[in-house]
């Protein structure tokens, strides 16, 4: 890379270097014409992905699952979904991303598994030492033994019939939370861990892993709370020792990359698990930018759902530069397959459709952290649209709907359609649009969701043929990245924190600095920071024709992303 004497060698590894792409095998591509993506049909793509320039594949859960939760209920860790191929499969795609140089990492799944595990079926029949694998609790089958909530909506217990006993799930029923407070669990977790790792994996996302150590007793949540129960089954009190003791006896033998999911945290918070010694975590996934349009009461408020400033996203953004990406590192993200299309809510997926993806994918690869891009962000894929609540699948979304039917909040899913069809997981697991073939070309089947109306405007083969098209933009930005120390490893400084369309920083290293300009607005916006020199402003990268070549007192188009060497 560019300009790497100036940096030191040990800030650097191969995975703040890298821009990862998520892959959600369900949509992603089908390979046998029965509507479901499989791994047959990603490693088809596997030149598609090399073409775009990413880095790293991180596979959302391929295990053997009876799906309640699209795979993030496992029913066998060392197996593959029947849906999805074979272990030989599985092995060819592994083998076809590290010919080309890629690196594969895999969702990690432990804080519950799923209620058809051999553990769990174990345990509800009370046999040996998996007797104690979940967290079972006597109580009156009509009254649970806590007020916690579940994530996913109403209580987090259900009842078995057969154990006569109450079982916590924090997420569906379908998924029992393990009890990590068993030497056993954790034992058989870091055998299968290493089990992967062998396999040549190159690291691991760990799923909702702040949740995995709950307080003695569990006690009851605070009723008034967002969440009941949060505040004690997230970071509970023996997190850090069971993270450390994972990293130390699996991963800390591998060259791998890892990268926590921490729901509902903050910044302060997240800096605790960074850092030698702490957890053995890379980065992590913080969301505090992504509650930026929420409502008064959290994602799912009924009234003011939806509204956003630009200055309140940039300072959360600037706190997480300089408390997290400037000492430790930080993962980059806007979307992923549980949160909506990004261009649909943090741009223009109308008028400025091109330019507004094309801005967000400037603003993704040039801060300083590692990117992750979703499937079809680079093509600009938009929210769908859904009119009734059949027409769903995510369990998440349906379950919140379903709960404020019940509380009285609403008589009906449409007066929440409005707020399901701007925040269901569903919009980012709709099939991946490579053509204006029938389905997008995604199978040649029925397929398993609802393709997006969009399609024959927007996919991969009309983006291809476009030499200016988003797709393009994310390929240039990718190698630019590949090619600029300064873009990975140079400090972030925010400037104009108070201008209401502007979100403009700098990257500098040793002699480079790299002025990045984003007019985040639908009308045109004036640049003025009195601290820049613009006599030697070069221009790297624009999502216009004819870009101001001199940046200062200039007028921004709408949507007008443009990085400068200065």
């Amino acid at each position: 890379m560019n300009g790497a004497a100036v940096v030191e060698n040990s800030t650097q590894s191969w995975w703040k270097e890298a821009v990862v792409y998520q892959i959600y095998p369900r949509s992603f591509n089908d390979s046998n014409g029965d509507g479901i993506g499989d791994i047959p049909g990603i490693t088809e793509k596997v030149e598609y992905l090399d073409d775009l320039g990413v880095d790293v594949v991180w596979l959302c859960p391929v295990y053997d699952s009876p799906n309640h939760d699209n795979g993030y209920d496992i029913r066998d860790y060392r197996a593959i979904m029947d849906e999805f191929g074979t272990m030989a499969d599985w092995e060819e795609l592994l083998d076809e991303l590290h010919a080309r140089d890629m690196r594969l990492i895999m969702d990690l799944v432990v804080n519950h598994t799923s209620s058809e595990h051999e553990w769990f079926q174990r345990s509800r029949r009370r046999e040996g030492k998996y007797e104690e694998y979940y967290y079972w609790r006597d109580g009156s089958p009509n009254e649970p033994p806590n007020n916690w909530e579940s994530i996913f909506g109403g209580p987090a217990w259900s009842y078995d019939d057969e154990r006569e006993q109450w079982y916590l799930h924090l997420f569906d029923e379908n998924q029992p939370d393990l009890n990590w407070r068993n030497p056993d669990v954790r034992e058989d977790v870091k055998e299968m861990i290493t089990w992967w790792l062998e396999k040549g994996i190159d690291g691991f996302r760990m799923d909702a892993i702040n949740f995995i150590s709950k307080p003695e007793g569990l006690p009851d949540g605070d009723p008034d709370a967002r969440l009941v129960g949060h505040e004690h089954y997230a970071h509970g009190p023996h997190i850090h020792e069971y993270l450390q003791a994972v990293y130390d006896d699996t991963l800390a033998n591998y060259d791998t990359m890892t990268v926590g999911e921490m729901g509902g945290t903050s910044i302060d918070k997240i800096a605790e698990y960074l850092g030698e010694g702490n957890s053995g975590l890379d980065m992590m996934f913080q969301f505090n930018h992504l509650a930026v349009d929420d409502g008064p009461n959290g994602p799912w408020s009924l009234d003011g759902w939806g509204e956003w400033e630009l200055t309140d996203f940039k300072e959360i953004v600037t706190r997480a530069q300089d408390e997290l990406a400037a000492e430790f590192w930080e993962a980059l993200f806007l979307g992923n397959h549980d949160v909506p299309r990004i261009v649909s809510r943090f741009g223009d997926d109308e008028e400025y459709h091109e330019e507004s993806a094309a801005l967000i994918a400037t603003f993704l690869l040039t801060l300083r952290g590692t990117p992750y891009i979703y499937q079809g962000e680079e093509i600009g894929m938009t929210n769908a649209e859904f009119d009734t609540l059949d027409e769903l699948d995510d369990v998440m979304t349906i379950g919140k709907v379903e709960e404020l039917i019940d509380a009285g909040a609403i008589d009906s899913f449409e007066e929440v359609r409005g707020l399901v069809n701007y925040l269901s997981r569903d919009h980012a697991r709709t099939p991946m649009q490579w053509s204006d073939d029938p389905h997008a070309g995604f199978t040649d089947g029925e397929p398993w969701f609802g393709v997006n109306d969009n399609y024959r405007d927007i996919n991969v083969d009309a983006a291809l043929a476009d030499e200016n098209s988003i797709w393009r933009h994310y390929q240039s930005l990718i190698s630019l990245r590949h090619e600029l120390d300064t873009l990975v490893y140079g400090e972030y400084e925010l400037l104009l924190p108070d201008h209401e369309q502007l979100f403009a920083y700098t990257r500098t290293l040793g002699d480079e600095e790299v002025l990045v300009v984003l007019n985040w607005s639908d009308e045109p916006a004036t640049f003025d920071a009195a601290d820049i020199d613009p006599s030697r402003a070069e221009i790297l990268r624009s999502n216009y024709e004819q870009s101001p070549e001199n940046p200062r007192e200039r007028e921004f188009r709408p949507y007008e992303a443009v990085l400068y060497r200065l």
